[in-house]
């Protein structure tokens, strides 16, 4: 199979920024990066409290009653739980979180990038910032500044003065979480580094979106990873050799496959995607 034109591709990735509530997608511009980041700390105590089987409501009462994150307040613990629960879904019934925390349990080095993956898959306001930055050469910094500038030209009007600072501080935050930045104040774009659990969840996500063959290496999940394609299908081939995924290649005809992780209802939204 020949890789798809460039009008091809265009369509699909525009397509691929589709909410599917049904599997844990949205891609509103508000959400939690108006407010927090995506808040890798908070996401691990949470994820180590709770079995990776526990119902949403296990979960919520970890952060809330149990207060497994430290909170002061009653208010702020239930503050949290709602930016967790707009960032990552926290539902087992959800492939975007199931999927995540799947992989999260197998691969440690991987959780920075398969954490943004989640995001990304959930906050269109970072899906629509994040690849400005990523296109910063390695060395260069990243101001505040600069990343206010193009979320204001991006969304005119949309956001005031105070919220734009926010949500730039807390996209530049993220993005030094997952290690697309380094420093606390000035910040430099670095190489991020993708592991075979970061790809293998950045082609669940796009497969689910509906990516097939060479465009399973095009998605904003996989350029999140920040290396060429090459490297990312030689990532997909050791999760494959660790059982995490199914991954065929034979030149530029590849076929994916989650037996462990895809519900049989969930294959059926996917294939409409397709």
């Amino acid at each position: 199979m020949r890789p798809p034109g460039r009008h091809a591709r265009e369509v699909r990735i525009e397509y691929m920024l589709m909410p599917l509530p049904d599997l844990g997608f949205k891609n509103t511009a508000g959400g939690a990066h108006t407010s927090r980041t995506m808040m890798l700390g908070e996401l691990a105590l949470l994820l180590d409290a709770c079995a990776p089987d526990s119902p949403q409501a296990d979960y919520r009462q970890a952060v809330v009653d149990l207060n497994c994150l430290g909170k002061r307040s009653g208010n702020t613990r239930a503050l949290t739980w709602g930016h967790l629960v707009d960032l990552y879904g926290v539902s087992p019934e959800h492939l975007v979180f199931r999927g995540m925390r799947w992989f999260w349990t197998r691969d440690v080095e991987g959780r920075p990038l398969i954490a943004l993956c989640a995001a990304l898959a959930r906050d269109g306001l970072l899906a629509s910032i994040a690849p400005q930055i990523w296109s910063v050469r390695p060395g260069a910094a990243v101001t505040r500044e600069s990343v206010e500038a193009f979320i204001a030209g991006k969304f005119p009007d949309r956001f005031s003065p105070a919220t734009l600072k926010s949500v730039a501080q807390n996209i530049n935050a993220t993005l030094t979480q997952a290690g697309h930045l380094s420093g606390r104040v000035r910040k430099l774009r670095v190489q991020a580094k993708p592991t075979a659990g970061s790809v293998g969840y950045a082609l669940l996500l796009g497969h689910a979106v509906g990516a097939r063959g060479p465009e399973l290496f095009q998605t904003h999940f996989m350029k999140a990873q920040e290396v060429p394609a090459a490297v990312c299908i030689d990532l997909a081939e050791e999760a494959a050799r660790k059982g995490w995924i199914g991954f065929k290649r034979v030149a530029d005809v590849m076929e994916v496959a989650f037996p462990r992780l895809v519900r049989s209802e969930e294959e059926s939204v996917i294939r409409e995607q397709a």
